[in-house]
């Protein structure tokens, strides 16, 4: 590296060649001598049979992409495992390191100077990170499920720190030869939206190399919604988008998945006249059930012909309605343990694709604060939920969550729109007893389908919509603020709504 300091790498090459070849790097903090083994998540669904012993966790295969005529190179990252220097986790000290992997791969005798990048979560965060810095001989990326934000994805969700997936990261590197940023702690230390925060986001505008986006709607509270930031936002002439809802490890190594990754690969690295040359600008899975739903091509995302409609909350009835109560009504529930439920049944087949937002009139009753979880969730006909795949391992998933504490309600009104709110986190405005304030809170990003008869339930409440055991990669919010009651107010001049985003039917 630049400071003198060494990265230890792997490097597979083609057995049966000489010939130099294309290089897709791989960035390892994990160990990439396989030292996480996938049997320590069960659920994962990943067909190990079709994985050579080479596989490290979350990079791509070394005897597959050899075997296509690829050089694979797995390397421990800065100051992880092997590699000198200390773990800064997602800032530019290790965009750094990585940009100076990949000029040295690009000059190398058996490299033809085009460098890939491939991997799934922080092997896609890196990739964010370092191609906005344009390193000359990175010529392809394919982030596959990565975050963008840390902040606003990560650690803090609207507001509510993450207790449970953020911590693990620091264990989970295990050996070093220096020492390992905490940012579970540094996420304590600074609970707004600081300079430290921000030094950790990558210039997505910056990227310009072909892009290979693919993204899922089953990774709330993880990579979903920084993943489709990063392809909206990303400069590059060739993108392209694939949209999912299964998990993304195994979506990652499976039979329909590899051979477009190959198809990519092999056309913005060799040269090759491959079928990414027909491939539509977006590709995406509209979910009826798990594991079920139409896959099909659009030109862009967000989607533009998306009519953005409102459903009116009616404590009253429970229900969400095409228009406004006339009166006010209230609704509250325990701030521990209590929910709200308001339900939409469809009177014809509705898609639903893209993010939804929630604009809440909201009460705490023996409180200065509240922490508001929401889980928009699909009922069918005989009113049974129907879950989704969630979060790597789990079925359990919800179509969409979002989340907010009260006291980080001030929206950055340069970004923020009426579809997609988005929080300042510079200051906590503390309610006072019995005020009412208007909160809006963003749900991420899904892509479902609801049958005539099925019904749209949102729920409101005080804690996790899904729980899961310590230790468990999953995410979850204990420490919280709530206490008393909350209470949820509808109709009148507080007219409390869900935004969702209809996709008109085809004539």
């Amino acid at each position: 590296m630049r400071d003198g300091l060494r990265l230890l790498v792997d490097r597979y090459a083609p057995a049966d060649s000489d010939e130099p070849t294309p290089v897709l790097i791989a960035w390892s903090p994990y160990g990439k001598h396989g030292a996480l083994e996938w049997r320590n998540w069960p659920g994962h669904d990943i067909d190990l049979e079709r994985l050579s012993p080479y596989t490290a966790f979350e990079t791509p295969d070394p005897a597959y992409w050899t075997a296509h005529g690829y050089t694979v190179i797995i390397a421990d990252a800065r100051g992880a495992w092997g590699s000198e220097g200390d773990v800064e986790m997602f800032g530019p000290g290790e965009a750094a390191a990585c940009y100076d992997l990949i000029e040295w791969a690009g000059v190398q005798p058996w490299s033809t100077g085009k460098v890939g990048m491939s991997g799934v979560s922080w092997y896609s965060v890196i990739q964010w990170n370092v191609a906005a810095l344009r390193p000359p001989h990175l010529a392809a990326i394919n982030p596959f499920e990565g975050f963008h934000d840390p902040y606003y994805e990560v650690a803090t969700h609207g507001g509510i720190p993450e207790t449970q997936f953020l911590p693990l990261l620091g264990p989970l590197i295990a050996k070093t030869h220096g020492q390992v940023e905490d940012v579970a702690t540094n996420a304590m230390n600074h609970p707004f939206y600081d300079d430290y925060w921000k030094s950790k986001v990558a210039d997505l505008e910056k990227i310009d190399v072909p892009a290979y986006v693919v993204a899922s709607w089953s990774d709330h509270g993880l990579h979903t919604r920084g993943t489709l930031e990063g392809f909206r936002r990303i400069s590059s002439p060739n993108k392209w988008l694939e949209v999912h809802g299964r998990k993304k490890w195994a979506y990652y190594y499976s039979e329909d998945s590899l051979p477009r990754q190959l198809a990519f690969f092999d056309h913005v690295l060799k040269g090759n006249a491959t079928e990414v040359a027909q491939w539509p600008t977006v590709r995406l899975e509209v979910r009826d059930r798990a594991y079920t739903g139409e896959v099909r091509a659009e030109s862009e995302w967000p989607l533009k012909r998306v009519e953005y409609t409102p459903l009116y909350l009616d404590a009253d009835s429970g229900g969400l309605l095409s228009h406004a109560p006339a009166s006010r009504g209230r609704l509250e529930y325990d701030a521990l343990e209590g929910r709200a439920v308001f339900d939409h049944r469809f009177d014809q087949d509705t898609e639903l694709v893209g993010g939804m937002a929630l604009r809440l009139w909201v009460e705490a009753d023996g409180a200065t604060d509240m922490d508001l979880f929401v889980g928009v969730e699909k009922l069918d006909t005989d009113g049974n939920e129907v879950n989704f795949p969630f979060f790597s391992t789990f079925d359990d998933g919800h179509v969409a969550l979002g989340w907010l504490r009260v006291s980080r309600r001030e929206l950055d009104e340069a970004v923020s729109t009426p579809e997609r709110p988005v929080l300042r986190h510079q200051r906590d405005l503390p309610l006072s007893p019995g005020e009412v304030v208007p909160v809006d809170i963003e749900i991420w990003p899904s892509g479902t389908l609801f049958h005539a008869g099925e019904t749209l339930r949102l729920v409101v409440q005080g804690h996790d919509l899904n729980a899961y055991d310590d230790g468990l990669f999953a995410q979850r919010h204990a420490a919280l603020v709530n206490t008393g009651r909350h209470v949820l107010h509808t109709g009148g001049d507080r007219a409390s709504r869900l935004l969702i985003p209809r996709v008109p039917p085809t004539a």
